[in-house]
C-alpha cells in the first residue's frame, strides 16, 4: 500500500543527504519508496514495543541512505549489470570453489597468484572462509569474530581485501564471504564492556544473574557441540553472570531482541556490500532469534530478521545476494527462500546439504530410493532462489535427512544411520571409507562424519595399499559424485584440496588449538608441490583436476542446467541408479549416475517414458554415441559409471 507520509519524508532524507538526479540515485529512491512499507511493518512486528521505536526506525532510514551514498561508482555499475541479467546467481557458467586463505595461499596477497590456477580449473566464484579478527585458539576457524570490520592479521589487511575484491572484478569472478551473525567472540568489544559490568552492552547478549532461566532453555535447546562444549550457557566470571553460548563457550549469541544489536550488525552487512561482496555468506541464520519452551532454532522471528535485511539490501546494496547457511530438515530449509509474499525475498541461495549427506548415503549402500524420496522436498524450492551444491565442505557431514525418506526405502532409521555411522567413521574394518565420527552424543549416540572427499571415497586406503584398481574406482567415486554436484542444479562448489585429491590431513592432532575438532583432517595445507602434479599425466593428482576442468567445461556449455526449476527426476527400476531429465527451450540432456560397486543396466523405456525417444544419443562425457534400442533393451553401467545423454 502506498504511503503518502513514508514517502515524503524518504523525500525529505534524499535532500538532507543530497540524493542527486542521477539515474541511480533515483533508481535507489524509487526502489526504497516501493519497499519502504514492509521494510516498516517488519520493523514494527520485531521492535514495535520498544520505547525508543521511532528512533531506532529513524537509524535504519538513515544507515540505507548513508550506505547508497558511500557505494561506489563501480559497484552500482556491477549492480546494474546484475539486474540486467534478473536472478544472475543462476547461471550455468558459475563454478565455486570454498577454501581457507591461510591455508590455501598463506595471505590475501598470495591469493593473487593462485587465480590463473583456479581460472585454469573453471572456478569463478570464491568463496573466502572468515578472514576477520578471530583470537588464535578461540575461533572456530574463524566463526568467533573479534571485529566485523578488521581483516585478521594473519590474512594480511583491509587494503589486501579491496585489492584481492578489485582483481577478482576484473578477471569477472565473483567472491563471497562469511558474515556470522548469531554471535560474536567473547574478545569482542562489546563483550569486553559487557564483562566489564556496562549493563548497555550485557544487553547486546542473553545474560542471566543465576542458572534458573538457562536451565529451563537448556531443556529444550539441543547441543550443538556436546563433546566438546556441552549446555547453551557459560558462567562470565568478570561479571558474575550466565550468557548464552550456543556453539562454543568463547562465542556469545547477539541478542536480537534489542534493536541496538540489530542496526549494528546490518551496519557490517552493508560494510560487506560496499567491499565489493557478490555473495554475503550467513552463517547459521536458523540460531539468530531466542524464545523460552523451543528449539531457539528456525524460529518466526529469525525468518522475518532475514526477511528485513534482505529488504533493506535490495535498496542498499541491490548487487549482493544473500545465501542462508541453514543446515536443516529439508522441509525447514525451503522457508529461508522465503514464503508467501516474502518468497524471494529472504535468503537467494542455501545450501543443499540434503543433496549432499544423500549423496554420502547412496554412496554407502549402493542404494539411491533415499535419494530419489528427497528429492520430493527439494523439488519444492521456488524458481529464482538457487542451492550450493557440492559433495564436501569445511564442515561434518550431517545424517539429518527426514526418517520417513529412510523408512520409504524399507529400511529403519536408527539402523541405517549406525550403518553410515560405521561405514565412514572409521569403525567398519572392510570399508574403503577413511573418516570419523564428529560430534558424538552421549545420550543419543547421534553423530557426524568427518573426513575428506578423497579419503572417504576411498583413495586414502587405496594409495596405502598400492592396490591400482582401487585407487582407479576411487576415482570414479570423486569423478561420479562432483558430476552429480555439477548438473543437479544450483551453483556447484568445490572445496579447496579435492581438485587435487587430498586425502586426509592429521597434523591437526598435533596442534592443541585444533586437536580437539577433528574437521581438521579435512581442511588440508596446501602443498603447492603436490598441486603442481595435476600437471603431470597419469598422476592421481592429474586425472581429477583434469576430470573436473572437462566436467566444468562441460557444465558451461550446457545452458540446460542453469537453475531454472527445469528438472525432473526419472523413475529408473533400478535401485543402485538414479538419474534426471533437465530440459530447456526444446532441448533435453539425460543425467544417469550408477552408484554401485557392480555393473548395473536400465532399459531404454525410461529415455521415452515422458515424450519421444531419439534413435541415437551421444553422451557428452565421454563423446561416444550410443544406439538407442527397443524399450526392452538395456544401457549398461560400469561401476561408479555415469552418463550425460543429449
Amino acid at each position: 500500500m502506498y504511503n503518502i507520509t513514508l514517502t515524503q519524508h524518504l523525500q525529505g532524507l534524499a535532500k538532507k543527504f543530497k540524493l542527486g538526479k542521477t539515474v541511480n540515485d533515483q533508481q535507489f529512491l524509487t526502489h526504497f519508496i516501493a519497499n519502504i512499507d514492509e521494510i516498516q511493518a517488519i520493523f514494527h512486528m520485531i521492535y514495535g514495543q520498544h520505547p525508543n521505536y521511532s528512533t531506532f526506525f529513524e537509524q535504519l532510514l538513515e544507515s540505507i541512505f548513508e550506505t547508497h551514498a558511500a557505494r561506489s561508482k563501480a559497484l552500482k555499475e556491477r549492480d546494474e549489470e546484475k539486474a540486467k541479467q534478473g536472478f544472475w546467481y543462476l547461471s550455468n557458467q558459475l563454478m565455486g570453489m570454498s577454501l581457507y586463505v591461510d591455508r590455501f595461499a598463506g595471505n590475501l596477497k598470495g591469493m593473487s597468484s593462485k587465480l590463473d590456477y583456479l581460472q585454469k580449473l573453471g572456478v569463478n566464484y570464491l568463496h573466502l572462509m572468515p578472514i576477520f579478527e578471530s583470537p588464535e585458539g578461540e575461533s572456530d576457524g574463524g566463526y568467533a569474530v573479534s571485529d566485523f570490520r578488521k581483516v585478521d592479521k594473519r590474512f594480511g589487511s583491509n587494503k589486501d581485501l579491496i585489492d584481492l575484491q578489485k582483481e577478482l572484478q576484473a578477471k569477472n569472478m565473483y567472491l563471497m564471504i562469511d558474515i556470522v551473525l548469531n554471535h560474536t567472540s567473547h574478545h569482542h568489544e562489546w563483550a569486553k564492556k559487557a564483562k566489564a559490568g556496562s549493563k548497555e552492552y550485557q544487553d547486546y547478549f542473553y545474560f542471566y544473574d543465576d542458572r534458573k532461566i538457562p536451565d529451563q532453555m537448556d531443556e529444550t535447546m539441543p547441543e550443538i557441540f556436546p563433546e566438546s562444549s556441552p549446555g547453551s550457557f557459560t558462567y562470565i566470571p568478570e561479571a558474575d553472570k550466565w550468557a548464552m553460548t550456543v556453539f562454543h563457550h568463547y562465542q556469545w549469541d547477539l541478542n536480537y531482541t534489542n534493536p541496538k544489536v540489530f542496526l549494528e550488525m546490518l551496519s557490517n552487512v552493508f560494510h560487506y556490500g560496499n567491499l565489493g561482496v557478490d555473495v554475503l555468506r550467513i552463517d547459521a541464520p536458523a540460531f539468530i532469534w531466542k524464545e523460552m519452551g523451543t528449539t531457539c532454532q528456525n524460529l518466526p522471528k529469525a525468518h522475518k530478521l532475514l526477511q528485513l535485511i534482505k529488504l533493506c539490501t535490495e535498496v542498499a546494496t541491490p548487487g549482493m545476494a544473500l545465501l542462508g547457511e541453514a543446515i536443516v530438515a529439508p522441509a525447514q530449509i525451503m522457508e529461508y527462500f522465503g514464503t508467501g509474499r516474502f518468497v524471494n525475498h529472504e535468503c537467494d541461495v542455501a545450501y543443499n546439504a540434503t543433496q549432499m549427506a544423500v549423496q554420502w548415503d547412496a554412496l554407502a549402500t549402493g542404494d539411491t530410493r533415499i535419494m530419489l524420496a528427497a528429492q520430493q522436498e527439494l523439488q519444492k524450492k521456488p524458481l529464482g532462489g538457487t542451492w550450493i551444491t557440492y559433495t564436501r565442505c569445511h564442515d561434518d557431514i550431517g545424517l539429518g535427512y527426514d526418517d520417513y525418506m529412510i523408512e520409504q526405502a524399507g529400511f529403519t532409521p536408527y539402523l541405517h544411520r549406525h550403518y553410515l555411522k560405521n561405514y565412514y567413521g572409521g569403525i567398519q574394518t572392510d570399508s574403503p571409507a577413511a573418516g570419523a565420527l564428529f560430534a558424538v552424543n552421549p545420550k543419543t549416540q547421534d553423530a557426524r562424519l568427518s573426513g575428506s572427499l578423497a579419503s572417504l571415497c576411498g583413495l586414502e586406503k587405496a594409495i596405502a595399499s598400492k592396490n591400482a584398481t582401487a585407487i582407479q574406482t576411487s576415482i570414479d567415486k570423486i569423478t561420479m559424485m562432483q558430476a552429480q554436484s555439477m548438473f543437479v542444479g544450483g551453483v556447484p562448489m568445490l572445496f579447496y584440496g579435492d581438485e587435487a585429491a587430498y586425502t586426509n590431513d592429521y597434523t591437526y592432532l598435533q596442534d592443541p588449538g585444533k586437536s580437539y575438532d577433528n574437521r581438521w583432517m579435512h581442511r588440508p595445507i596446501i602443498d603447492w608441490k603436490k598441486n603442481a602434479a595435476v600437471d603431470s599425466p597419469k598422476s592421481v593428482e592429474n586425472k581429477v583436476f583434469s576430470n573436473l576442468q572437462k566436467l566444468i567445461k562441460l557444465r558451461k556449455s550446457l545452458k540446460v542446467v542453469a537453475d531454472l526449476k527445469n528438472i525432473h527426476w526419472l523413475e529408473v527400476h533400478n535401485n543402485s541408479i538414479i538419474g534426471f531429465e533437465r530440459y530447456l527451450n526444446g532441448e533435453k540432456v539425460y543425467f544417469l549416475f550408477n552408484f554401485s560397486a557392480e555393473p548395473q543396466e536400465v532399459t531404454y523405456y525410461m529415455l521415452g517414458a515422458y515424450g519421444e525417444r531419439a534413435t541415437t544419443m551421444k553422451d557428452l562425457w565421454s563423446g561416444k554415441t550410443i544406439q538407442i534400442g527397443m524399450d526392452h533393451d538395456h544401457l549398461a553401467f560400469a561401476p561408479y559409471q555415469f552418463y550425460v545423454l543429449k
